[in-house]
């Protein structure tokens, strides 16, 4: 399993309270592109709208700019491929207040390209002063631990 693009903002930005897995609906240059690492989704999300799954402003290059259709958009709304019943599940818990569906990381597994999409509620700003808080202390024990 190949990890082809993270969202390290998600973690530090959003409590993540359940994951889920989704298929992505991509083009055969944008498959290249993202195994060539020329991908984004900080500041990415997913949508659910009639019944279908959509990703937002995800941000996918081209592989070769030169080879590619012309009137390619790289930040194009993309389909995501989950199960009635998961499409159904993350309907009604979108519906609540703050909750929202954020792309974690992109993947592959076996010969198919994969997305990590993570139900979670925004952090406060003390959260996040208390996670940075933590990272300290650990970067400090391990230092500490290596002299």
């Amino acid at each position: 399993m190949a990890v082809y693009v993270t969202n390290r903002r998600a973690e530090f930005d959003y409590d993540i309270l359940e994951k889920f897995e989704a298929g992505l609906a991509l083009l055969g240059f944008e498959v290249k592109a993202l195994r060539a690492g020329k991908a984004s989704i900080t500041g990415a999300y997913a949508t659910i709208k009639n019944g279908r799954a959509f990703l937002l402003g995800a941000e996918i290059s081209p592989y070769q700019p030169q080879n590619t259709p012309s009137g390619y958009d790289p930040g194009r709304t993309r389909h995501l491929l989950l199960t009635r019943e998961e499409i159904k599940e993350l309907t009604g818990k979108t519906r609540e207040k703050g909750l929202t569906l954020v792309p974690i990381k992109i993947y592959s597994k076996g010969r198919t390209v994969k997305l990590e999409i993570g139900l979670a509620r925004k952090k406060k700003k003390f959260d996040k002063r208390e996670t940075i808080k933590r990272r300290e202390t650990s970067r400090e024990i391990e230092r500490s631990l290596k002299k």
